[in-house]
Parts: C-alpha cells; sequence; structure tokens
C-alpha cells in the first residue's frame, strides 16, 4: 500500500484505511475573492495527482475541498465594488472551477460552502463552550489552547515556542487570555454578514469551518488531511485542536505539499509576484498540460520555482510524448488495453507507493517512451505494449497523451489540424517527387516551430 509523509508524525509511513479498499480525503479548498494563482494550482493539483493514483490503484477515493465563502477579504472586496458577499463568492468561486477545468483537475466528490455549515459550527463551539475549553468575550469565543494535549505537534514545537513568535502568524487580541489563544465565533462588526449564536450575533473563524465541514462530511477519524505548507500553522493546528478540545478523532495522516516560488520567493498575492492560472493558459496552449508535468517532475514535498524556461521545458516534454503516439498512429499501432510492459508498471508502482515519488514515476514514463519510439521505427510488434504502458502510466497520473489530451484554447485542435494538412500536402508533393514543394512546406512548419519527422511508416510532427 502507498507510504505517506505525516506531518504530524515526521516520518513516511504507510496510510491506514479507516475501510479497507477506501480513502476519505479532505483538501482544503479557496477562499473565492480573486483569481486563482499558481500556487493554487499546485496544491489543488496535488491532491488531484494522488486521487488520480489511488484510483487507478482501485481504491475508492472519497474526496472533499470546501469552499470558504465568507471570509475578511469576500467582505473587503464586496464594500469596494458595491456588492454583496455572496455576490462576490459565487462570482470567484466559479472563475476558480474553470480555472481548474482547464487545468483537468476532477472536481471533487463535495465541494462543501461554509455558509451552509453554520449550524454545525455554532453546535460545535456549544461543545467547547461546555467543557471548558472555550470562553466567550466582547470579540467573540477562543479557543483555550494551553487545554489541547499536544497543540504544537503538527510544527513540532512547544506552547512557550509558539508563544514567542505569536503576532507574526496569529491574530492579537488584548481580551484573550493567551496570546495563542483564537477565535472559534467573531463578534458582529457593522457592515459585516451575521448569524445568531448563544454569544451574540457573529461569523465563524476560519478554523471551525474546515473541522465542521471535514467531520459532518467525511465523519471522526477520517484518512487524509491535504492543504499547502503554508496552512500548517495556524490553521490546520488550530483545526486539530479544536477536534482534540472537542473529544473527536480526526484526520488520520496529514499530507502538506510545498510551495510555488517565483524568483525564489513564495507566490503569493500579498508579495504581489502572482502569476494567475489564466494568465498561463493564454500564453500557450499547451502550458496546462506542461504545469502537470512539471509539477509531476517536483516531488510534491520540494518547493519549486517556476519560470518561462522551465514552462517551455514543460511543453517540450509533453510534445515529446504526443510526437510517439502520433508515430504509432502513423505506424497504424492498436492499443490492446490488456498488453502492459509488466517491469515498468511495477517501477512505476514502487515509485508512487514511496511518497509519492513522481519524479522517479515520470523517469519511467519517459524510458517507456522512449523505447517505444525505437521500437516503432524498427517495426518491433512489441511497440503496442509499450505505447500502450507510456499512455496508461502518464494517465494514471492525468497527463493525457496525444489524441484527446486537453487544453486551454478551444482552437488548439484547430491549428493541429492545420499542421496535419501541411503535412499531408507535403507527403503528397513528395509522392509525386515535386521535392521543391515538400522541401517548402517543411521550411514553413519549420518556421513555426514544427518538426517533421520522416519514418517508415509515413511522416510525423512535433513541436521544436
Amino acid at each position: 500500500m502507498i507510504r505517506l509523509y505525516d506531518t504530524l508524525t515526521g516520518d513516511v509511513r504507510p496510510l491506514a484505511q479507516r475501510d479497507e479498499g477506501k480513502v476519505s480525503l479532505y483538501a482544503c479548498g479557496p477562499t473565492v475573492y480573486d483569481h486563482p494563482h499558481l500556487g493554487h494550482a499546485r496544491q489543488a493539483m496535488t491532491y488531484d495527482i494522488i486521487r488520480r493514483y489511488l484510483e487507478w490503484r482501485g481504491v475508492e477515493v472519497t474526496h472533499v475541498a470546501n469552499v470558504t465563502d465568507i471570509d475578511d477579504n469576500i467582505i473587503n472586496r464586496a464594500t469596494r465594488e458595491g456588492l454583496t458577499e455572496p455576490e462576490v463568492a459565487v462570482h470567484w468561486e466559479g472563475v476558480y472551477v474553470e480555472a481548474m477545468d482547464a487545468l483537468d483537475i476532477l472536481h471533487p466528490h463535495q465541494r462543501p460552502h461554509a455558509t451552509d455549515y453554520v449550524d454545525e459550527m455554532v453546535e460545535f463551539v456549544q461543545t467547547l463552550m461546555d467543557n471548558g475549553s472555550a470562553y466567550a468575550n466582547e470579540s467573540g469565543v477562543y479557543l483555550r489552547v494551553h487545554k489541547v494535549d499536544g497543540y504544537g505537534d503538527l510544527v513540532h514545537r512547544s506552547l512557550d515556542d509558539l508563544r514567542e513568535g505569536a503576532g507574526a502568524r496569529i491574530e492579537v487580541d488584548d481580551n484573550k487570555e493567551d496570546p495563542l489563544d483564537f477565535a472559534l465565533w467573531k463578534a458582529a462588526k457593522p457592515g459585516e454578514p451575521t448569524w445568531a449564536s448563544p454569544w451574540g450575533a457573529g461569523r465563524p473563524g476560519w478554523h471551525i469551518e474546515c473541522v465542521a465541514m471535514s467531520l459532518g462530511i467525511l465523519g471522526d477519524g477520517f484518512d487524509l488531511h491535504g492543504g499547502g505548507s503554508d496552512l500548517v500553522f495556524p490553521h490546520h493546528t488550530n483545526e486539530r485542536a479544536e477536534a482534540i478540545a472537542a473529544g473527536r478523532g480526526f484526520a488520520t495522516h496529514w499530507m502538506h505539499n510545498a510551495m510555488l516560488n517565483i524568483g525564489g520567493e513564495k507566490m503569493s498575492k500579498s508579495l504581489g509576484n502572482f502569476t494567475t492560472i489564466q494568465a498561463l493558459l493564454d500564453e500557450h496552449p499547451l502550458n496546462a498540460r506542461a504545469l502537470r508535468l512539471l509539477l509531476l517532475q517536483t516531488h510534491y514535498r520540494k518547493t519549486m520555482e517556476l519560470n518561462a524556461d522551465v514552462i517551455a521545458q514543460g511543453r517540450a516534454a509533453i510534445e515529446r510524448l504526443d510526437a510517439m503516439a502520433r508515430k504509432a498512429g502513423a505506424a497504424g499501432v492498436t492499443l490492446d488495453d490488456d498488453a502492459r510492459d509488466q517491469q515498468a508498471v511495477d517501477e512505476f508502482t514502487a515509485a508512487m507507493d514511496d511518497d509519492l515519488a513522481t519524479p522517479e514515476a515520470m523517469a519511467v514514463v519517459f524510458a517507456l517512451a522512449r523505447r517505444a519510439n525505437a521500437a516503432l521505427d524498427a517495426g518491433d510488434a512489441g511497440a503496442s505494449a509499450l505505447v500502450a504502458t507510456t499512455v496508461d502510466l502518464a494517465g494514471a497520473l492525468g497527463v493525457v497523451v496525444g489524441a484527446g489530451a486537453p487544453t486551454s484554447h478551444d482552437n488548439a485542435s484547430d491549428h493541429d489540424a492545420e499542421i496535419d494538412a501541411y503535412v499531408e500536402a507535403r507527403t503528397k508533393a513528395r509522392a509525386n517527387k515535386d521535392f521543391a514543394e515538400a522541401d517548402r512546406i517543411r521550411h514553413e512548419l519549420i518556421g513555426r516551430g514544427i518538426v517533421v519527422e520522416d519514418t517508415a511508416n509515413g511522416s510525423v510532427w512535433h513541436r521544436s
């Protein structure tokens, strides 16, 4: 079975299954108030990849990813634009979902919204008030962090260590008993949306939202909680604390992906160094697939540096896989679903089972593609199994090879059809011994960044 690094224990260990053959996954979703950027793409794609792989292995996955649809940023944008908070949230959730679709990221099985779970949040906070884990003041309701055993275990720090950094990543409030105590319920402020509660009108704190939704849908002791490494503290630390304080079994395994850097700095809206997903997709029709491939070629726990050159390398790698598929099509190779190179499958599976070692897994895919190309050139009957295995293993991680591959541009297939027409015209010119016309077409294609290869089974092309 797959082994994953557990942020809580600090080691790579088997991913336990509450129910054999099934995995329950909760991955923190977006706060919807602006364009999603490539950092959001890395987080969403990480959990898309593990879901796809587990399902390829025959595991039944229940994938839940929330939408935070009430938040300071949403409130501030609504105020600036003269809109209601729901109007802001609905619009930007639509933008987010469209971006995920363009990246071929599977929809979660459930996408709960925070505002639909306020009653459950109030009930959860009441439990914490009743058992003395929480207290109320004029600002709202707060969790007594010192009452939570192992509060800092997820970040492997003591309470005293965390208190020294109080104010850096937590809300400072003189009304709190302890600087580390955090809001479960925020008292109403003028002009903000509010809900009724036993402690007065207000709205839920951020952390209680995910606890209510994850436990409400997946139940106690669900298998895997994921998110970006920037969420380990305070968000995930506080989620875990709330569940412990309430006597509830929470996530059995914690998984976090590393950040995506631009120019050596974490991509973020606050730093203003972010690239939106839409900007990347507008740049080139292959960029969506290139981004997935690049993420796969970097281990999920390693920081990834992204720039134009790296993206171009990803496109070139995608082109090599597509060129193999075109060569197989030109050779009339049909893919037998039952024919596989078992050694390659075993190597791929071993890599993926070892903490999602996707760079090693993709190395297996590209080695297979090279062998497939050689077999196709030689007219080897084993080419079919090699091509089929390449397509299957790449597809297990969401990389679609050749025909049917998703693209961010509706007209990309038209571009490919135009190139196919040029290549066919060149083939006819060669058959008619009109080599001048054939050379003219070839040079025109080169000028467009298209390389034509003449094989024993006809001409195939790929982008340079």
